[in-house]
């Protein structure tokens, strides 16, 4: 499917796969985001959905790529002290979906299944989308969207 670029504004970390690292640092950006109430703190959004981007990849997958939390705005005209703002640019891009219980870890199952399949990736920005659906623990959807070529 086709998505125009957007704008976000959230806090963001460079990790990579390698050696767990992504397995600390992302919840640890999770608790943070969560712990401070940032959301809140966000200008311009379009709406409460939570967004979790991936994109300055150095390579692919298994080479360090910056996580970016935040929500979707209508501009970067503000963005408050400690956080950082990013075009995601238009692209186009195959849909992914997990559901289950987020304990049981449903969107890292995902990615697994995601990375070991082989398909063709663009490596520019991929997402997931923490929505209305996502909001109940035990029974949740997120949406992973990849850009592809």
């Amino acid at each position: 499917m086709h998505i125009p670029s957007f704008f976000i504004i959230g806090i963001s970390i460079k990790t990579s796969n390698e050696n767990q690292q992504a397995a600390q640092d992302i919840p640890a950006l999770w608790q943070r985001f969560m712990s401070e109430g940032l959301a809140a703190k966000i200008p311009n959004k379009i709406s409460e959905d939570l967004y979790c981007i991936y994109t300055d990849y150095e390579k692919d997958y298994t080479r360090p790529y910056t996580t970016v939390l935040g929500c979707k705005v209508s501009s970067l005209d503000q963005i408050p002290e400690g956080m950082t703002g990013y075009l995601i640019p238009e692209a186009t891009y195959q849909l992914f979906t997990a559901k289950g219980k987020l304990a049981d870890q449903i969107v890292f199952h995902k990615w697994s299944e995601i990375w070991n399949s082989g398909m063709e990736r663009k490596y520019t920005a991929d997402f997931e989308v923490y929505g209305a659906a996502a909001q109940n623990p035990e029974a949740a959807v997120v949406d992973i969207y990849l850009s592809i070529p």
